[in-house]
């Protein structure tokens, strides 16, 4: 049932995975040197979530109760990680220096990064050609200590890919104070896979005759990258445990089981192929923040919680400059059985007269917000009768950037506007204030009456209705239609005359 390696367009592929060495750790390092070459545990509630090496040479492991990692190492010094900011931080340094190198960055997590480096090798490929040097040394380890062939134009590619990787961790080192652990090979799996096999701050390369060996050695097929906890599960009750397993069987009986897509990406993921793209990061596409814990088993803890979350959360949307225009809500209930994945979501679109406030007057939509995600809870939960929560997470997605403020736009040209000396009431700031009180008015009416009504919420629209013999002076007046939401009264003629056409046009335009 063995498989012959596939030299398509894989073979020409180099992908490095990035994974920084105890992370969380290492941040707290940096910020207090003298915390350095002490046995160091990352506390967040009453468990380690990560260590340094010193701390793991005394017995210390990562997710060890506090006692328990106490009792292993007396000296164990503790520093407290539930704020996640200087880890978020430093991450987002990582991926913005590993960019510098090659544009194809993608993160994973706060401590892991695909880089796509095929071009850039390329190029080196070129550069050695045309060169004549002929003399090429592999960087850091090869698995299975195979032997390199320079006549193997795949083996030549990933040597190459070993020399910039090393070079993504020296600068890593040298300007950012972190050190971590490189896998180079043809696709993101397969990288990621090896990128552990020496450890601390070492780096391994994959060259494709080794491929099933490594794949073959993961003892359990939830270790393959892709394959999820649920789809394990199922895999579990077929007799499937292993990868030898996977790649045994039916493929015929594992798609009437799975679904032809899912039967036949978890195929491949056993022979150690993936085709999928290392796709650039960019931005966040939302944010989220969760709080785990042993009990909480009333509506007051919960909007408490609640309400913590979303202070922290609020605090990174102003930062990032964009407005979400989605929440979620996320619970899971305590289960003897299914302690880790017994998780249930609600989300609702936020209503447009909050979404305005976000970058503005962010310190008023805590309550408001709260009131929200509470009566979403309260959809997923009869609170007439007990429950026990252990975990809340909120997630703000759908993120647009702010009202444009670029030459051409509305919102710059009133923003350059200046009142005229001794206008009165006739300036821009009147027509400011009109044009904006109308639209926001509307938009309060209509739209959240829609988002009312996702959420089971009787809601009214507010319109408001030209009258036709106002129509009719407007007309003869040589002033054009105004959209349907904006009457007379709502905006100064004499105003609306001096802006420039395209302007004009704009706003009339609006809603329309």
């Amino acid at each position: 049932h063995s498989k012959p390696v596939s030299a398509g367009s894989a073979a020409g592929r180099v992908v490095v995975h990035v994974d920084l060495d105890c992370f969380y750790a290492q941040v707290e390092m940096i910020r207090n040197p003298e915390l350095r070459d002490k046995p160091l545990g990352v506390q967040q509630k009453n468990i380690v979530v990560t260590c340094n090496y010193e701390a793991r040479r005394l017995g210390v492991k990562k997710l060890m109760f506090i006692k328990d990692a106490k009792e292993k190492c007396p000296q164990l010094m503790l520093v407290n990680g539930e704020d996640l900011t200087p880890y978020r931080e430093t991450s987002y340094k990582v991926t913005e220096l590993l960019g510098e190198f090659c544009p194809l960055v993608e993160r994973l997590g706060f401590d892991e990064n695909f880089v796509d480096i095929t071009e850039i090798v390329e190029k080196r490929l070129n550069q050695l050609q045309q060169s004549g040097h002929s003399r090429l040394c592999v960087s850091g380890h090869v698995y299975n200590n195979q032997a390199i062939n320079l006549q193997d134009a795949t083996h030549v590619r990933l040597v190459i890919g070993s020399q910039i990787a090393e070079e993504f961790r020296e600068a890593l080192l040298a300007r950012l104070g972190l050190t971590g652990c490189a896998g180079v090979a043809s696709n993101k799996l397969l990288s990621k896979l090896v990128s552990g096999t020496f450890k601390p701050n070492q780096q391994t390369v994959l060259l494709p005759e080794s491929w099933q060996d490594l794949i073959r050695s993961l003892d359990h097929i939830q270790k393959v990258p892709g394959i999820g906890y649920k789809t394990t599960r199922r895999l579990e009750t077929l007799g499937v445990r292993n990868v030898r397993d996977l790649q045994a069987f039916p493929p015929a009986v594992l798609e009437k089981e799975l679904g032809v897509s899912v039967a036949q990406r978890i195929q491949k993921l056993s022979y150690g192929e993936d085709d999928s793209p290392v796709t650039p990061s960019g931005p966040p596409q939302s944010f989220s923040d969760e709080d785990s814990f042993k009990k909480c088993s009333s509506e007051a803890e919960v909007k408490e919680k609640i309400e913590e979350l979303l202070s922290s959360l609020l605090d990174r949307i102003s930062k990032d400059r964009r407005q979400p225009h989605t929440v979620r809500l996320t619970i899971r209930q305590f289960s003897p059985t299914d302690k880790w994945f017994n998780r249930e979501s609600r989300q609702c679109a936020i209503p447009p007269h909050l979404v305005q406030k976000f970058g503005k007057e962010s310190s008023n939509l805590l309550s408001p917000l709260a009131d929200i995600l509470m009566k979403l809870f309260r959809k997923m939960i009869d609170v007439e009768l007990p429950f026990h929560l252990t975990l809340l997470s909120v997630c703000f997605s759908n993120l647009k950037d702010l009202p444009s403020s670029k030459k051409g736009s509305i919102g710059f040209y009133l923003k350059q506007m200046s009142p005229p000396s001794g206008s009165g009431k006739h300036h821009a700031y009147a027509f400011i204030y009109v044009f904006f009180l109308a639209q926001e008015d509307v938009s309060q009416g209509e739209e959240s009456a829609s988002w009312n009504q996702n959420c089971n919420r009787t809601g009214t629209t507010k319109t408001r209705k030209i009258s036709e013999e106002k129509k009719s002076n407007i007309r003869k007046a040589g002033i054009p239609d105004f959209p349907f939401h904006l009457s007379p009264d709502d905006i100064d003629q004499d105003v609306f005359r001096e802006l420039p056409e395209d302007i004009q046009k704009e706003i009339i335009s609006v809603k329309t």
